[in-house]
């Protein structure tokens, strides 16, 4: 029988050859996508950062004496440009595409890397970086100790990456008008109703960064065939399946589906624009996706770039990107930093290893790109 499964937008053929670039992590918000689709939510040169679009011919540091730095940034908050440079008086040059344009990008630099530190929220896929021996490892920022208990945990034992917080890889959103009383979903079992058929969509594992840690956490709780009979259910009964997040946004918005798992930025963005969404945090708690930043092994700029990463760990700078940034509704990793008001009290996030989900990563992908040509 056919499979219902709907891939949107054209992508199928496309990730069968991203998979074969890299297993990696994606993002939810690609500059140019979004001005492609009507959305503003792309990050944009500042002041005192260079902002480049991947892919890109180069991406190199533009100062001489050492005190500019390349950063690869999921698109997200490339206010991080000005606030640095305020600080250190060192500036950044800000190199942003969605997780599965920065992974491919560094695969292919791996030969010559162009990047100084890389902060993305693609745990599992900085975890593979670290075990193919890309990234600065033996050192420890003075300031590790104001992180969290659950965030210092997930350091690994090398130092190659620290974690500047998490979001809620998904959380269910759903429409107001057409989804009502025991219609509700309440968990993530719930989403295999058969009266949500044709009604649901996410984003897809091998472009959208925080959809592979949401897909990863079924499979660690379940088991790889358990996972695999979980979305097989869920794509019989017609899951549509977007690049990222803000498609999924539009499709919610449109009326195409009625029921999401949302990254939660995009989540209360629809909230604080007034549409006829609620949102649903299942008493089991929501896939984790975890923000880190690594630094590059071979870097001549190692001391600016540990100050970076040093910087990222500051509760005043997390709170300020909490407060002003791109990607603001967040879990802080600093110990005196706290989420929005607005964002769910006492919401819950299921962290899933990082070796499961890395070691893991290309074959879920790849099953998932398998089922969108079935």
């Amino acid at each position: 029988m056919k499979r219902e499964w709907r891939k949107t937008a054209g992508v199928a053929a496309g990730l069968l050859s991203l998979l074969a670039v890299t297993a990696c992590g994606g993002q939810n918000q690609n500059a140019a996508g979004a001005a492609a689709n009507g959305n503003n939510q792309g990050a944009e040169a500042t002041a005192t950062a260079t902002s480049t679009a991947v892919p890109t011919d180069t991406a190199t540091s533009t100062n001489a004496g050492g005190e500019t730095l390349t950063v690869y940034l999921n698109d997200f908050d490339a206010v991080i440009g000005e606030m640095f440079e305020k600080k250190s008086g060192i500036k950044l040059n800000i190199v942003s595409g969605n997780g599965a344009e920065i992974m491919s990008r560094i695969e292919a630099e791996k030969g010559n890397p162009q990047w100084d530190v890389v902060w993305i929220d693609a745990m599992p896929s900085i975890y593979g970086l670290d075990a193919k021996d890309q990234l600065l490892t033996g050192w420890t920022p003075e300031n590790v100790a104001g992180l969290k208990d659950n965030y210092e945990s997930l350091i690994p034992e090398d130092g190659s990456y620290y974690p500047t917080g998490a979001h809620a890889s998904g959380i269910i959103v759903y429409n107001k008008t057409t989804v009502k009383g025991t219609d509700i979903p309440a968990s993530w079992e719930d989403l295999k109703k058969a009266a949500y058929k044709g009604k649901l969509g996410m984003a897809d594992p091998a472009i959208a960064a925080p959809a592979y840690p949401f897909v990863a956490s079924f499979f660690e709780d379940k088991g790889m065939d358990g996972g695999k009979e979980y979305f097989n259910h869920l794509m019989e009964q017609g899951l549509r399946v977007y690049p990222k997040n803000p498609q999924v946004v539009q499709a919610l918005t449109s009326g195409e589906i009625d029921i999401a798992a949302l990254q939660e930025s995009n989540a209360y963005s629809m909230l604080s624009a007034g549409e006829p969404v609620e949102l649903v945090w299942p008493e089991e708690g929501a896939p984790a996706s975890v923000r880190v930043a690594a630094i590059q092994k071979n870097t001549d700029k190692a001391d600016a770039a540990k100050q970076f990463v040093s910087f990222l760990l500051e509760p005043e700078v997390q709170q300020e990107l909490i407060d002003s940034g791109d990607e603001s509704y967040f879990e802080p990793s600093a110990e005196g930093a706290t989420p929005k008001a607005d964002r769910a009290k006492g919401a819950k996030l299921n962290f899933t290893d990082a070796a499961y989900a890395s070691e893991h990563e290309a074959e879920i992908k790849q099953w998932f790109a398998d089922q969108a040509v079935q």
